[in-house]
Formats: C-alpha cells, structure tokens, sequence
C-alpha cells in the first residue's frame, strides 16, 4: 500500500473524519442517528454517493469550466442522489419512508460537495473514488457508532427496525441489550444526540493524547538512549 493510499485511509477514518473532527453534515447526523439502522443505511447512501460524485468530478475535471465547476459538481451529485433516492424507494420503502428527507438532502450536504471540490477536482479517477469511499466510511463510522450509544440508552436494543430493510424475517436479528429496560426518552430525542455526539469527539480527542503522549514518551527514550 502506498504512503499516498494510506494517508487517504487514516485521514478519512480518523485524522480529518466529517464527523467528529470537521463536523460537517450535522442536521442528518443528529436527526437520523436514533437507531442503529437508520444511522447505517444513512451512511452508506451518503458513502456510495461520495464515492461516485469523485470519481465523476476526477474523470470530468478536466472537461469542466472553472467558472461553471461548483453548478456542475452539484448537478453530478443530484443525479447520483435521485438514482439512490429512487433505488431505495424501490426496494427498501418502509426504511425510505423513515429516513425522509434525509435522502434527497444528501444533495446539499456540505461533506460531499467539499471532498468533491477540495479533493476529486485535483485528483485522478482512481484516489478519488478512494477519498470519497473512506470519508463516507468514516462518517458512516461515526452515525452508527451514535447510533448504537443513543438507541441502547434510549430503547436498551440494537438493531431496532431492522425489518424496514429485510422484512418481517429480520425481527429475530434485534439484540435486546438491556431486556425489560423502560427507555431512557432523552437518549432518543435531540438532546440525546448533541450529548452522544459530543462524547464520541471527546473519546477520539482523548485517544489522540493518549498517542500524542506515547509519542513524546518514546521519543524523550530515544533521545536518552543515544
């Protein structure tokens, strides 16, 4: 793996994720991130959106006027999003009736708009394609890990509404985490998602000086040894 791949992985899992280091998208994170599904399915839409709008912009950059490239990089994304948008109406109605607008919101949401015009407008068709996978992972990474925090809290399950996605079939998937749990009516409503979402950027800020520390530690021993 080259120094250039690896670089795209750790920044769009880690070092530069849309979630919880540059915040963008925040109006979808906090509304659809009460469950597990709903985060997920969320996320890889927006995942399989910025991946394509990349490796668009990549192929057409070239082909595209500089006083035109912000219109034109937002018809591209629209196009793609009305593909999943009807896709998802086809085959998974009743998760695409929960999701709602959040769909045909992808459009304007400001995490792929900037990767396409920071990153694929520069860049060939290939690395695109990667930033724009990663950077959605990275942001599905971080819906569906506030998912999982506030539908615990909020429901004491895991997996809730799984069925909307696979049918009927997929009820005995539901993980009861905490069985007989009366729910915790916060965790579910915005408030609950403010506070989740913040204690996720501390765990990642935490974790960072953690490392951060390491890092100094073994170059101080370093330094001493020689």
């Amino acid at each position: 793996m080259s120094s250039e791949i690896r670089e795209i992985v750790y920044n769009g899992l880690w070092k530069q994720n849309p979630g919880v280091v540059q915040i963008l998208g925040m109006c979808p994170t906090l509304a659809v991130s009460s469950t597990v599904v709903n985060a997920l399915s969320l996320g890889l839409a927006t995942t399989l959106v910025m991946a394509l709008a990349s490796s668009a912009v990549a192929f057409l950059r070239n082909f595209i006027p500089t006083a035109v490239r912000i219109p034109v990089f937002i018809l591209i994304i629209a196009t793609l999003v009305t593909l999943v948008d009807l896709l998802m109406r086809a085959y998974v109605q009743p998760l695409y009736v929960v999701l709602g607008i959040f769909i045909p919101l992808i459009v304007v949401n400001c995490i792929v708009l900037a990767r396409v015009e920071a990153f694929a407008s520069k860049r060939g068709v290939g690395l695109s394609f990667l930033d724009g996978l990663i950077m959605g992972l990275g942001l599905t990474l971080v819906l569906t890990a506030l998912g999982a925090l506030r539908e615990v809290f909020g429901k004491g399950t895991l997996l809730s509404g799984i069925d909307l996605a696979f049918g009927p079939d997929a009820l005995g998937l539901v993980i009861q985490v905490m069985p007989n749990y009366q729910g915790l009516l916060l965790a579910i409503l915005a408030p609950g998602a403010f506070i989740g979402l913040g204690l996720i950027i501390a765990a990642r800020n935490w974790i960072d000086q953690i490392a951060a520390q390491q890092a100094r530690e073994r170059a101080a021993a370093q330094t001493q040894s020689a």
